[in-house]
């Protein structure tokens, strides 16, 4: 009897498989986050940008600049929380993840306490996709205030921070998101 509720449980439970979508700042994860919505894939957006925009209100032009340890407490707590809310869907996508916060400190050489680390450590991706630097379409924009010189730096630090938790990573070609969705998706198939 207990057999028995036990698969219809799980049949009927859609077990979730949280895919991250990553890199520097400007390499296109927000449109290919937009491009999966619009096929009908559960995404979860890119949260940092309504701490700074919510800040900017109070008068703090770049809050991470200001105070990086603070912004980067509120993120990884807003990021978890995206994590572990339950989805009713094969896939969810995640526009950044926890990780890069600690890559972020780590590019600006700041120290850090041991929070960021065990909070990082809870956090377990089946798939993440690194988008790399591409100077043909990045842009600067009021919340993204580096050169693309520092987004290559950046997207150094991501790549070194995920190999220091042995986490694997799938680096995604420089093409359009239409092809790039196509790479995943074939990915995921896998």
């Amino acid at each position: 009897m207990q057999k028995v509720l036990l698969i219809v449980y799980f049949a009927g439970h859609i077990m979730n498989k949280k895919i991250l979508i990553t890199g520097g700042p400007g390499t296109g994860k927000t449109e290919l986050i937009k491009g999966l919505e619009n096929l009908g894939f559960n995404c979860e957006k890119e949260i940092s940008r309504e701490i700074t925009e919510n800040e900017q209100k109070k008068g703090v032009e770049q809050f991470f600049l200001k105070d990086p340890i603070e912004f980067s407490k509120r993120l990884m707590i807003l990021r978890s929380n995206q994590y572990k809310k339950i989805q009713n869907a094969e896939f969810t996508f995640f526009d950044r993840g926890v990780h890069e916060i600690i890559a972020y400190l780590n590019f600006i050489k700041i120290k850090y306490d041991n929070f960021f680390i065990e909070r990082a450590k809870e956090i377990v991706y089946n798939k993440i996709f690194i988008l790399p630097p591409w100077k043909d379409i990045y842009v600067n924009d009021k919340q993204r205030y580096e050169s693309f010189e520092q987004c290559k730096q950046i997207h150094s630090e991501i790549v070194k921070i995920y190999r220091e938790f042995e986490i694997e990573i799938i680096m995604l070609e420089k093409n359009s998101v239409n092809q790039r969705i196509s790479s995943i998706l074939k990915l995921l198939k896998e």
